[in-house]
């Protein structure tokens, strides 16, 4: 029997639209996904990881409405029960991650602090 692994994360429609739409417009290869991850860094203590990457060794695969992503197994507790966005608006424009886990935010809201 096959074990079903749920994504530590969802994305809205709006993200979803936006990755396929940058998968073909940079023409993307085939053997990328979307990478998801944060790092240590930015004005807050973890900042986020977001790109098209080969799978490696250490990264789980998920595929979240038709979109294959890759998270590194040890940046998944970061990442549970967050929710990437994308904003099309005039004053605000980009992927945004709405994330419960963190306890503070920096003024960009590219960084926080888990």
């Amino acid at each position: 029997m096959t074990e079903i692994v749920t994504s530590p994360l969802s994305m809205t429609s709006n993200a979803v639209a936006e990755v396929v739409h940058l998968y073909s417009s940079l023409n993307v290869p085939s053997n990328c996904y979307l990478r998801i991850g944060v790092k240590g860094g930015g004005c807050a203590g973890f900042s986020y990881i977001l790109g098209f990457d080969e799978k490696k060794e250490q990264d789980n695969i998920y595929e979240l409405d038709g979109v294959k992503i890759i998270i590194d197994k040890a940046q998944e507790m970061y990442l549970q029960g967050t929710e990437l966005d994308f904003k099309a608006g005039l004053d605000n424009r980009g992927f945004i991650f709405n994330n419960p886990n963190a306890e503070e935010t920096c003024g960009c809201g590219s960084s926080f602090k888990a």
